[in-house]
C-alpha cells in the first residue's frame, strides 16, 4: 500500500478531531473549572441530574465526532463515500449551530465588560465556527 500526502482538507479534519477530543474532555471538568457546584447544589435533585446526564452525552456525542473524524477523515476529505459526506454535513450542522448559539442563546452580560470573558466568548464563537466550516467544506467540496 502506497502512501500518499493527505489533503489540506483531510488534515484540517484531523486538527477538527483533536480539537473535538480536547472540549470532550474538557466538558468533564466544566463543572470544576467554571465552580458551577455550589450553584448546581442549590438546584433540583431532578435539575442537577438532568444537567449531569446532558453534560456526559454532550461531552460522549463530541469524544464520537472525533474519533469518527480521525478513523473517516481520508473519507470525508475526498468526498466519494455518500456516509462519510453525510456524517461531515451532520457535523458541520450541529457546530454551526452551536456557533450561532454562542450570539443568540447567551445573554451579553455573562461576558461584556469582563475582558477575560470577552475573550473566551469570540475564541468559541470562532472555533466553534471554524469546526462547523471544516466538516461543511468535507460536506460540499469533493477532492
Amino acid at each position: 500500500m502506497e502512501w500518499t500526502r493527505p489533503s489540506l482538507l483531510e488534515l484540517g479534519l484531523r486538527a477538527a478531531a483533536i480539537a473535538q477530543l480536547g472540549i470532550a474532555l474538557l466538558n468533564f471538568s466544566l463543572v470544576r473549572l467554571m465552580k458551577w457546584k455550589p450553584d448546581l447544589d442549590r438546584l433540583p435533585l431532578l435539575i442537577r441530574e438532568v444537567f449531569q446526564v446532558h453534560l456526559i452525552f454532550i461531552s460522549v456525542t463530541v469524544g464520537t465526532f472525533a474519533v469518527l473524524t480521525w478513523r473517516f477523515a481520508p473519507e470525508m476529505a475526498a468526498g466519494r463515500i455518500p456516509l462519510a459526506l453525510w456524517l461531515a454535513l451532520a457535523i458541520g450542522i450541529f457546530w454551526g449551530i452551536r456557533a450561532v448559539m454562542q450570539w443568540t442563546y447567551y445573554s451579553h452580560t455573562h461576558w461584556r465588560g469582563d475582558a477575560v470573558r470577552t475573550l473566551l466568548h469570540w475564541l468559541l464563537f470562532f472555533g466553534y465556527g471554524a469546526l462547523a466550516l471544516i466538516y461543511l467544506c468535507a460536506g460540499f467540496l469533493k477532492a
